[in-house]
């Protein structure tokens, strides 16, 4: 099983950003663990601050034998009808997470574009939304 994991911009700066909103692991620290807890899982991770590049992602994806996609897109959940439209043409299962609770956060965070034209969402729990992203994902390809 493949499966996509994409970041947004700003989170390569984990571990570095406010640690009461983001804790204090690193990108690389999640991508370890996610490495750790799913060996049967050939993971590819792609970070980038840069919308095009994400999209690129998305498009590759389509065709490159990626059986899920995992996202969090970071700034661009609440601002990029483009990754949305690119979304809408990748026909995998896909979960968007973020680390902290986006409901609890400033009124503009709660809503997200990119959602729309994801399966679900996973909010709120660190670490643990990647985790349950995948498990959300792997289940989505079991139905």
């Amino acid at each position: 099983m493949k499966i996509l994991i994409l970041n947004g911009p700003n989170l390569n700066l984990l571990g570095e950003r406010d640690r009461t909103t983001y804790g204090s692991l690193t990108l690389s620290e999640i991508e370890k663990s996610l490495i750790k807890r799913f060996p049967d899982i050939e993971f590819t991770f792609v970070q980038s601050n840069h919308e095009g590049k994400l999209i690129d992602a998305i498009h590759s994806a389509r065709t490159g034998g990626t059986d899920a996609l995992v996202a969090n897109w970071g700034g661009f959940t609440h601002s990029s009808v483009a990754i949305h439209d690119a979304l809408e043409l990748l026909n995998i299962p896909k979960v968007e997470v973020h680390i902290s609770n986006i409901h609890a956060r400033e009124e503009f965070r709660e809503h997200s574009i990119t959602g729309r034209a994801m399966n679900g969402i996973i909010t709120g729990f660190g670490l643990n939304s990647y985790h349950l992203g995948v498990l959300a994902a792997k289940s989505l390809l079991e139905q």
